[in-house]
């Protein structure tokens, strides 16, 4: 087959596909331009329903009804309303998860808990070898904090890692490099088996893939909303604590927005019920309230669709990257296996970085990660087989002469 044919035919393969997509409608949900967009897994797309209602945040519920917003426009009551919207995506059931601080700042308040729950006996912390570097350095202070020895392990090696001293284990769902996705339900019950609590980061897992917090049993979970979620830079994280360990649960920031009576103004502290003990201070309303606008195009979407529609994408990308680029130019390092795939493909290429910003001086926006990987994200709300086609053709041409002629 001529690479013009070749081309061409994976073209129509394309058009068929979004001909045939379900979730294909959702793009125009979406401000987007011709630039074919896989770094969703960094930062989201913007939802068109946004600016409209940031505007009505800033000038009627802050300009004109002022502080009366904290209860009329419900801002006192966003961090768990918005949390119960996020909950279908990761399989919480309500009043598990609320929202609000960085990631960085709930995993400390979810690693310290995960400590304290887990009680005498119990001095070390575990954590991914791999992980993305906050985390590290969050599990280095906690486990200052509260006299645990921290350990670095493989996920691949955590059950032979994990002993009688183990109090928690934090483990990244997703490898923000590689894109390999590592067994929740296995890992949590191998945790639980050694009587440790689990805490896992699903910063690259919410809204692209199924988690099951409430079916796998995991205890505490943390995550981002500006990547899969789409809630815009800097948006507000979210905790989740299993519903059975709330009552126990000892935030080691105990902020008065988490008492029990806030507006008491008490010296002494009173943790408030439920998941509402993970609140720390005054809510960040602009960007809480723009998050839940952006969690709108979520109504009616079923997430088994979008994992779907992922596998798709990036079986897809790949057969037009084996097909158009030269042999040895690139590797995959993204597990073919689809139970061990995020929803990113992760290629290494010696001259990466130069690589990447060639992309996306051509149209095609992805991320280099250092030293030598291009990072593609796919955002199966708003990229469509089309795009996978366009980018894994442009990819060709950038790498060198060789590559297939455009149709």
């Amino acid at each position: 087959m001529s690479e013009r044919t070749q081309v061409s035919a994976l073209v129509a393969r394309a058009a068929e596909l979004d001909a045939a997509d379900e979730l294909a409608a959702l793009r125009k949900r979406f401000v987007l331009d011709d630039v074919v967009y896989l770094d969703g897994n960094s930062l989201g797309a913007l939802p068109v329903e946004v600016p409209g209602r940031v505007e009505d945040v800033v000038r009627r519920q802050w300009g004109e009804l002022r502080i009366r917003s904290w209860d009329e426009s419900g801002w006192w009551t966003a961090p768990e309303r918005i949390g119960d919207r996020i909950a279908p995506l990761v399989g919480a059931a309500p009043g598990q998860i609320v929202v609000g601080d960085s990631t960085s700042v709930n995993v400390f308040k979810a690693l310290v808990g995960a400590v304290r729950l887990a009680g005498e006996g119990r001095d070390e912390i575990l954590v991914d070898a791999i992980t993305f570097p906050t985390d590290g350095y969050i599990a280095a202070s906690a486990a200052r904090m509260t006299g645990c020895e921290l350990r670095p392990v493989d996920p691949d090696e955590l059950s032979s890692a994990l002993g009688p001293r183990t109090a928690a284990v934090l483990l990244n769902h997703v490898d923000y490099r590689t894109g390999r996705c590592y067994d929740l339900p296995s890992l949590t019950a191998a945790i639980h088996a050694a009587g440790a609590l689990a805490v896992w980061d699903l910063c690259h897992t919410a809204g692209a893939l199924p988690v099951g917090l409430d079916e796998h049993g995991v205890d505490l979970a943390v995550g981002c909303t500006y990547k899969y979620l789409n809630g815009g830079p800097g948006s507000p994280a979210y905790l989740y604590v299993r519903a059975d360990l709330q009552d126990r649960f000892d935030s080691p920031l105990p902020g008065w927005n988490s008492h029990a009576e806030p507006f008491a103004m008490s010296s002494s502290y009173e943790p408030a019920p439920g998941a509402l003990r993970g609140r720390v201070g005054t809510p960040d309303i602009l960007s809480m309230l723009a998050l839940e606008a952006a969690l709108e195009v979520w109504d009616g979407v079923s997430i088994e669709a979008v994992r779907a529609k992922s596998l798709a994408l990036t079986d897809f990308f790949l057969e037009c990257v084996a097909a158009y680029v030269p042999e040895g130019r690139v590797e995959s390092v993204t597990p073919a296996a689809h139970a061990e795939r995020g929803s990113q493909v992760a290629l290494r290429c010696a001259d990466a970085g130069a690589v990447m910003k060639r992309l996306i001086d051509n149209g095609v926006v992805g991320d280099f990660r250092h030293p030598d990987i291009l990072r593609f994200g796919f955002t199966p709300l708003y990229v469509g087989f089309a795009d996978a086609e366009r980018a894994a053709r442009v990819l060709a041409e950038v790498l060198g002469d060789s590559s297939p002629s455009g149709v």
